[in-house]
């Protein structure tokens, strides 16, 4: 199954580089911009065919996908004759923008899509409301369950404990910490009908810093409506836009440069949160796969969209977010800016980021992150 969730990641990357492609083309086509080419893959031509006046096709590297819009390279006079005003230099700043803003921002409609796929039908631990028993141990640290021998079942509904009403998942735990040892009355919501149980809890390493109470319960997430699941994934994609961006500003800053450095040429061990190359992710998602875990899977996958529709949008060329700089650099200006002049920058930023991916793809290999049981 590992093998099978890596494939299934990697297929689904490479289509949301096509429909990040797609968010260019489409607006492009809106404002009536002449677009040449829209391929799939780089390097040598396999197959291609013309369609009015755009050719689509097939290339031999499968490493994303590109639309061609005339007078987009600065090194090509690719205009057709009678099409100078539809070239992307002479359309208006602002349809230009949205031509380039339409491929990043596709990424976050995407992952805000997912997100509230996964509330609707499998909800989340931190906005579950409801205490809902998602499985029943039979033994809880060697010891026989608590829940067990009280004969509560997955799929309870835990009403009452003690004297808290429809208790929440985060109010079961310290509840419970300070009545080790004792009979808890429970109710519980069983197919409609309210069952009266009775608990004892068990401790758990006595004495020791690990010592807990416990119930030999675990409580999973509860779905949402749907229009609460819509709020809670694009409300995910704001939260995890700012966790993503803080963790690009520590990768390309002076202590992601150096941790880098320490691992590559020091015996220091990789740590959970150490940046991770593609094949450091689908090591991961494998791991993940491998569990069943296809719920994780989907999440992985709608952050690492998020993720990469945010670095598109770093103000550096040859990002989205480089273009959209120096369309707003033109527009403060008064002028148009000279693209061949930034080249030297697109050159160093590609370096630095070709530093990075090939840096942690060789310590993905040989100091593999740490992705748990």
């Amino acid at each position: 199954m590992g093998g099978f969730a890596i494939a299934t990641f990697l297929v689904a990357l490479f289509a949301i580089i096509l429909i990040h492609e797609a968010g260019h083309y489409l607006v492009a086509r809106a404002y009536g911009f002449r677009v040449l080419e829209y391929f799939v893959g780089f390097g040598p031509r396999i197959w291609s065919f013309r369609r009015g006046e755009i050719e689509y096709g097939l290339k031999a590297i499968p490493a994303g996908g590109y639309v061609k819009i005339a007078g987009m390279n600065p090194f090509q006079n690719d205009v057709p004759t009678g099409d100078e005003g539809r070239a992307y230099g002479a359309k208006p700043r602002w349809q230009r923008a949205l031509v380039i803003l339409a491929g990043p921002l596709s990424h976050f409609l995407v992952a805000g899509i997912i997100f509230s796929v996964l509330l609707w039908t499998t909800g989340e631990i931190d906005r579950t409301t409801r205490s809902v028993v998602s499985s029943v141990p039979a033994t809880v640290g060697g010891q026989p369950s608590p829940a067990a021998l009280a004969g509560i079942l997955p799929g309870d509904e835990i009403v009452r404990l003690g004297d808290l009403d429809h208790p929440t998942v985060s109010q079961i735990g310290p509840y419970v910490a300070t009545r080790r040892g004792e009979a808890i009355p429970v109710q519980v919501l069983r197919d409609g009908h309210v069952v009266d149980l009775t608990i004892v809890p068990v401790v758990l390493d006595p004495g020791t810093e690990r010592e807990s109470v416990r119930l030999g319960i675990e409580l999973g997430p509860v779905p949402l409506g749907l229009l609460a699941s819509i709020r809670g994934g694009f409300a995910d994609v704001g939260r995890y836009s700012v966790a993503s961006v803080r963790q690009i500003g520590h990768a390309f800053g002076p202590q992601g440069i150096a941790r880098v450095a320490t691992l590559l040429f020091t015996n220091a061990p990789r740590n959970t949160d150490d940046v991770s190359s593609l094949v450091g992710v689908s090591q991961q998602v494998g791991a993940i796969g491998s569990r069943g875990e296809w719920a994780a899977f989907l999440w992985v996958f709608a952050y690492v969209t998020l993720f990469v529709g945010i670095v598109n949008l770093i103000p550096l060329p040859p990002f989205d977010g480089g273009h959209l700089a120096v369309l707003a650099f033109e527009k403060l200006r008064g002028r148009s800016v000279d693209m061949r002049r930034l080249v030297p920058v697109s050159a160093a930023v590609m370096l630095l980021l070709g530093f990075f991916v090939i840096s942690t793809a060789i310590l993905d290999v040989v100091k593999r992150v740490p992705v748990g049981p």
